[in-house]
């Protein structure tokens, strides 16, 4: 795999420009969410149909963004 650079993530807004959430689908019947993010565009082109429904079911914009600005905050290391 290649080094991540970038992050993608489907976003829309709630209450006006400045609240925004990202989009997730519900899986299962036990309050499992997938967030509709991912590392490529490919990813993120294959999650566009949920994506539009998610737009038609809530009658919102649903807005593909792309984060490139890489910062480690943190390291986890095994345990031994």
């Amino acid at each position: 795999m290649p080094k991540i650079t970038e992050m993608w993530a489907y976003i829309s807004e709630e209450n006006g420009p400045d609240d925004e959430g990202v989009v997730a689908m519900a899986i299962g019947g036990d309050d499992r969410w997938i967030p509709f993010v991912g590392a490529d565009e490919e990813r993120m082109r294959s999650l566009k149909p949920q994506a539009e429904m998610t737009a038609t079911i809530t009658g919102r914009k649903v807005k593909l963004v792309k984060f490139s600005t890489r910062e480690e905050i943190e390291v986890i290391e095994p345990e031994q």
